[in-house]
């Protein structure tokens, strides 16, 4: 994900055009497999991690079981974009979803019981997004449950996901209609690229978050997760963001994090750390650590501006299954 790469949007979409809904080309899941604490990699570690890819297509190649291209091991999970807040002409509206590698990602978990399958992802908007924007908490979570149902509806349209997580991906994209996707400020309508407010308090983007966050509970046998990184998390919800009483103190939440990242796939992660373990390590936000339970996901390569040629390449610690 992490959308500074997004002005390839235009061109990569044409890839993938043939349908309005992320998932509908995706077959029905045949059954769930084993828990993925029961599984083994092949080739990434300690026991229990996973290779795998988000968004935009990587050429997994032969036949099943399928392997992770550039190195070697299973192919083990793939998060796709289900559906996003935007609703604009032009290539801004897009949807980030292979259904190649979400179908190979399902035949791996579901026949040879080899990673955590197909997931999904919804691109957030955060309430200054909001086309019935007041500036009331109440109107933020009604907006955030909305978005909730369209991502149901988009995951149920495909067939449904193996990995029990609905992720939210909260980030500052950088690119127009609306440059912060609502977060820090406030737009004249989701679409305009206009400014009619500079500031959003923190307390009303924490109440879009609730409202996804409750809907999917209420509403789904998933749960709920976040996708950001530390930079993004701090500017939404502020530096103290990670303390207790915070609006963006989230502990107990799933999180999926994407720093830091390296455009080199020699410098591959062993656990949550790159260069095979002696590296950079992963930094969750809102205050999960890696060493949480609810560290699952790391997007270690292939995102913004350290493209690595290939593709988005995640970290997945099947262990720590939801």
């Amino acid at each position: 994900m992490r959308r500074t790469w997004m002005a390839l949007a235009a061109c990569l979409a044409l890839v993938l055009a043939g349908g309005a809904s992320a998932a509908a080309s995706v077959t029905a899941p045949a059954g769930q497999a084993a828990s993925a604490v029961q599984r083994l990699p092949a080739a990434d570690g300690p026991p229990g991690f996973w290779w795998g890819s988000d968004s935009w297509p990587i050429p997994v190649t032969g036949s099943a079981p399928y392997s992770m291209p550039r190195l070697g091991g299973a192919y083990g999970g793939y998060i796709g974009m289900t559906g996003n807040w935007l609703g604009c002409s032009g290539p801004e509206h897009f949807i980030a979803y292979s259904a190649a590698n979400a179908a190979q990602a399902h035949t791996n978990f579901a026949t040879y019981h080899k990673g955590i399958g197909r997931g999904a992802y919804w691109f957030m908007g955060g309430p200054g997004v909001d086309p019935h924007w007041n500036g009331t908490a109440a109107e933020a979570y009604r907006w955030g449950a909305q978005q909730a149902a369209r991502a149901l509806i988009d995951i149920a349209s495909g067939g449904g996901i193996d990995y029990p997580v609905v992720w939210m991906d909260i980030e500052i994209p950088g690119i127009g209609p609306a440059t912060d996707n609502g977060w820090n400020t406030v737009y004249t309508s989701p679409c305009s690229g206009v400014v009619r407010q500079q500031h959003i308090l923190a307390s009303i983007d924490r109440a879009d978050f609730n409202g996804f966050f409750d809907y999917i509970t209420a509403h789904s046998t998933y749960k709920p997760g976040v996708y950001s990184a530390v930079p993004v998390w701090n500017s939404v919800f502020g530096s103290t963001s990670a303390s207790p009483g915070s609006p963006g103190y989230i502990p107990h939440t799933l999180e999926w994090t994407y720093e830091p990242e390296t455009a080199s796939l020699s410098s591959a992660p062993y656990g949550w750390c790159l260069n095979h373990g002696s590296g950079a390590c992963a930094q969750f936000f809102g205050g999960v650590s890696r060493s949480s339970g609810n560290a699952l996901m790391w997007q270690w390569s292939g995102g913004g501006g350290v493209r690595n040629g290939v593709g988005d390449f995640d970290q997945i610690d099947g262990a720590r299954h939801p």
